[in-house]
């Protein structure tokens, strides 16, 4: 969903920044980079407050930064240029979609109600439902699952390094998303787009060899 859905890396690593040096944990733009982006939150605020973090603190401070970073998006939350048209095309031919995330329900909630995008996705897994984050492909397998379509058969849209890694360990095709990273940085990918102006299903089953 982040950085594929709606283009919001830079609002993801401000709010990461501000809420680890807040709490005595400054990271570089780097760090983001490698150890945060892609990740669960259940995987990354133990790696800083401790091993030991009890699941109702996990929960408290993973609230503490996504309502930070809800609050420095919400005025300029839009989704990525190109997507809505694609999604017509898929709804117009009865293509199943799922949203295979990371985040937390409140900010797939406030994603999907800010760029008017729920109708497309009766499907949502998000990090409520696996135990196992990126680049365990278990996000991507419940995915398959729920839409009863072979992880074979599925498509997967990603801009995270892990995700990519994820989808790949899932045995699914992946489309890079050149918005975290520069597209010379999306290795073992089938495609790489910069936003999904253009993109149709022709296009995909030319590209991916489907």
């Amino acid at each position: 969903m982040d950085g594929v859905i709606v283009d919001n890396y830079k609002y993801h690593m401000k709010s990461w920044m501000q809420f680890l040096e807040k709490h005595g944990f400054p990271i570089s733009v780097q760090e983001y980079k490698e150890q945060i982006n892609g990740r669960i939150l259940s995987s990354i605020i133990p790696g800083y407050f401790g091993a030991d973090t009890t699941p109702e603190r996990i929960k408290v401070l993973g609230e503490e930064k996504e309502s930070a970073y809800r609050e420095i998006y919400q005025n300029d939350i839009t989704a990525t240029p190109g997507l809505k048209d694609f999604l017509m095309e898929l709804e117009n031919k009865n293509i199943p979609k799922a949203i295979a995330t990371s985040a937390p329900p409140a900010n797939v909630e406030f994603t999907l109600a800010h760029t008017g995008l729920k109708k497309h996705f009766p499907v949502i897994t998000d990090d409520s439902m696996v135990t196992r984050g990126k680049p365990d492909p278990q996000v991507y397998l419940k995915s398959a699952e729920l839409l009863h379509t072979d992880p074979a058969r599925c498509v997967v849209f990603e801009d995270a390094i892990l995700g990519i890694q994820a989808a790949r360990n899932a045995g699914m095709k992946v489309v890079g998303l050149a918005t975290t990273h520069p597209a010379e940085e999306l290795n073992d990918v089938d495609m790489v787009i910069s936003n999904f102006e253009g993109l149709t299903i022709d296009k995909l089953i030319i590209e991916l060899g489907l």
